[in-house]
């Protein structure tokens, strides 16, 4: 049963079913739109921004997300109690739960996404191939079924050529992956791989595909209508990844020239066509160092990442999404889009990155957020709130617009600078290194970068440079004599970053 209907049925109250910096970054499009919200919170989230901001609150529940954000029931039975006619459900938690999409459709409410159909194709990575194969789509070489039997799939793996990646049908955010460099480590790979796809999503069922040795992860947005109408908007380049999850993303992509991109766009357009797909969603490609890509999976939601794909299109992709679940027709058509200037996001996490990318919490005991031409922030944060345990560590987005690559790079490095947290550890200081880099500086990077290039010590001797830069202003400004430029220690320096990396 489809969620969206052909009559338009304008949204007066909307429930943003997350929380932190999305819920807000969804309110914010809706109030300009004079749309009513609603937050909901758990007893952890009892004091948080977004629900200060919505016009009405209500506690799903305690501090635990199985207790309240993924609690179904108690999202659809506080849009009864607030007369919500739509649920907005952000990303993660309820998502991409196609369960949950067909409780709020029978409960007479629209979800504002894809239909439970879509969403549950799509779910899976093998019945997304499946789709994606009735439009000829490039897959990567590797089973087109789940593999059970480990020496039919050991032997499969042999035909495909190693490395190979062992993938879980169900996963996601790298669990349930294993790669593979030699036939005598498959079994146990394989078993691995197994365990860990059953624990984490409940589903052991794997399939093999060719490990693509340089890959860079591009994605392509797309839009669709109830009405048939389906547009792409372009691509992310999201390649800068530690343990397989985003940590930098822009857009357009360095690489692709304006052949890939539209080859791309059409076929995003057709995986989403695939399964009548109504709403923004995302389809994820490999891309080999032969700039060859393939198809991986599509996300039936909106991205985190989606703030790059607005700057340089214009497009208020929430405002979209209200729209098409009100069940307008897209006001544009493919020719109308076009892609102008380039923008770049970090994941403000926080996370140690001196020790392995470990989440952080403590209290935001400094929070400044830089100002300026072509920077946004997107958080759910400000100075003196805790970062709670319950949750994802990303304490924000920062993006930065520019008219090329070029201004985009210097502009984030400056908005870094200024950029003041303390109390924990974050990836700040990371995302000023990828800046800095010459592999990213020239484009010439894969998803391995995290792995090829970044060192703890990169950022401590980062850190101890700017230490020491203005320990010496400070010294000038205030006459100061005590600076000892050739010693380990410097006197009467400036503490200003000394909780966000220590050593």
């Amino acid at each position: 049963m489809p969620n969206h209907s052909k009559l338009i049925t304008p949204i007066s109250k909307l429930l943003i079913a997350n929380r932190g910096e999305i819920a807000l970054r969804i309110m914010r499009s809706a109030k300009e739109m004079g749309i009513k919200t609603v937050a909901v919170f758990s007893e952890a989230d009892r004091n948080a921004l977004h629900v200060r901001y919505a016009d009405e609150a209500v506690c799903i529940g305690p501090a635990p997300s199985n207790q309240s954000y993924l609690v179904g029931e108690k999202i659809i039975e506080a849009c009864k109690l607030t007369g919500a006619e739509a649920i907005h459900p952000g990303y993660g938690f309820l998502s991409e739960n196609a369960g949950f999409a067909q409780k709020v459709a029978d409960a007479g409410l629209i979800l504002v996404g894809p239909s439970p159909e879509a969403m549950e194709t799509m779910g899976n990575k093998l019945s997304a191939k499946a789709a994606a194969l009735k439009y000829n789509i490039p897959m990567v070489p590797g089973t087109e079924e789940a593999i059970q039997d480990v020496g039919e799939a050991k032997q499969r793996a042999i035909e495909v050529g190693f490395p190979i990646l062992i993938k879980a049908a169900a996963g996601g955010g790298g669990k349930g992956m294993r790669i593979v460099e030699r036939a005598e480590d498959f079994e146990e790979q394989m078993q691995l791989a197994v365990s860990e796809a059953t624990s984490a999503f409940g589903d052991g069922a794997v399939f093999i595909e060719r490990y693509v040795t340089s890959p860079r992860h591009i994605e392509i947005q797309v839009l669709g209508d109830s009405h048939g109408n389906i547009v792409h908007l372009f691509e992310r380049e999201c390649s800068i990844q530690r343990r397989h999850q985003k940590v930098v993303e822009e857009a357009p992509s360095s690489v692709l020239t304006e052949e890939i991109r539209q080859q791309m766009g059409k076929c995003a357009v057709d995986v989403a066509r695939s399964v009548n797909y109504s709403g923004a969603g995302t389809v994820e490609f490999i891309l080999d160092e032969n700039l060859d890509f393939f198809f991986l999976e599509m996300n039936t939601r909106l991205q985190v990442e989606h703030p790059v794909t607005e700057l340089i299109t214009g497009i208020d992709l929430v405002k979209e999404q209200l729209k098409i679940a009100s069940g307008e027709r897209l006001s544009f058509k493919q020719e109308d889009l076009k892609i102008s200037g380039h923008a770049i996001e970090l994941r403000v996490y926080a996370e140690d990155p001196a020790n392995n990318f470990l989440p952080d919490i403590g209290t935001l005991q400094t929070y400044n957020t830089p100002k300026g031409n072509g920077v946004r922030v997107d958080d759910g944060f400000e100075q003196g709130m805790e970062i709670p345990i319950y949750y994802d560590p990303m304490i924000a987005k920062l993006i930065t617009y520019g008219k090329d690559r070029e201004e985009a790079i210097a502009r984030m490095v400056r908005a870094i600078e200024e950029y003041d947290i303390t109390g924990i550890e974050t990836t700040l200081g990371f995302g000023k290194f990828v800046m800095q880099h010459e592999a990213f500086k020239t484009g010439n990077f894969d998803t391995h970068f995290v792995g090829k290039y970044f060192k703890p010590e990169n950022l401590k001797v980062q850190d101890e440079t700017e230490a020491l830069i203005a320990a010496v202003i400070a010294a000038k400004l205030f006459d100061k004599k005590e600076v000892e430029l050739g010693g380990a220690a410097v006197k009467n320096s400036s503490d200003w970053r000394k909780n966000r990396l220590k050593y």
